[in-house]
């Protein structure tokens, strides 16, 4: 079946998806099954923005109390979300499919700099899109930086990929009794405190009518059937 319900989207996949089942660091792995998955998606015609964390390399913020500054903290964990970015760009461009890498932060030599009326013009040209180097500044997670780069594309919604299936009043992977949310407003997540995306990122997403759909990344054909319009995860909208 290749129907499609949006044209234009952007996953927003945690560094620590990379890592498997690792501590730290790249599952080459985990990436090339996250790409395959981008693929199928990609052959619907979809244009598709990408923005990953940093995590599995560097966390700024833990990092202050080893004496590194937030500000510092902050610009290293931008950086690893550029290492992360390379991975995932160079296991998609070896299964054939075009892409372009964007930063926030200026490395000519590595990738474009974030030019965001390009970024649609790649997109337009079916070439996937991965936005590194979060806003390209401290002190916002890459969260908020996924929320600002769909707003700037027009995409229809933010797909973020987990590794449980939605969102829960409390961790599912520590609490068998989880309660599972099949649909919140904004406001519910708010109200609620539930660890979907940060503050800033839920109030883009709210100001600017962008639904987010969180679903489990690790289970095969998800994101494709998300495409299709399957009901599959939490909808926020």
């Amino acid at each position: 079946m290749n129907r499609k319900k949006y044209h234009r989207i952007l996953l927003k996949l945690s560094g620590e998806s990379l890592q498997g089942s690792g501590k730290s660091g790249i599952d080459y792995n985990i990436v090339d099954y996250i790409a395959n998955e981008i693929v199928k998606v990609a052959k619907l015609n979809v244009e598709i923005g990408v923005v990953i964390g940093g995590g599995n390399i560097f966390r700024g913020l833990p990092a202050t109390k080893y004496g590194i500054n937030r500000f510092t903290g902050d610009q290293m964990g931008m950086l690893a979300t550029v290492i992360n970015s390379l991975a995932l760009q160079s296991a998609l461009e070896a299964k054939g499919i075009y892409t372009r890498l964007q930063s926030a932060i200026r490395m000519e030599e590595v990738a474009e700099p974030l030019l965001i009326r390009r970024a649609i013009r790649h997109l337009e040209k079916k070439r996937i899109v991965i936005f590194a180097a979060g806003t390209g500044d401290p002190y916002f997670t890459t969260d908020t930086a996924a929320a600002l780069r769909a707003v700037e594309i027009n995409a229809e919604l933010i797909l973020k990929g987990t590794r449980v299936d939605g969102i829960y009043d409390s961790d599912p992977e520590k609490n068998k009794n989880a309660k599972f949310y099949s649909e919140l407003s904004f406001d519910e997540v708010i109200e609620k405190n539930l660890k979907v995306m940060d503050l800033t990122a839920i109030t883009l997403c709210k100001e600017n009518n962008l639904p987010i759909i969180v679903f489990n990344m690790n289970k095969e054909d998800n994101l494709k059937k998300i495409i299709q319009g399957y009901k599959i995860g939490t909808t926020v909208k």
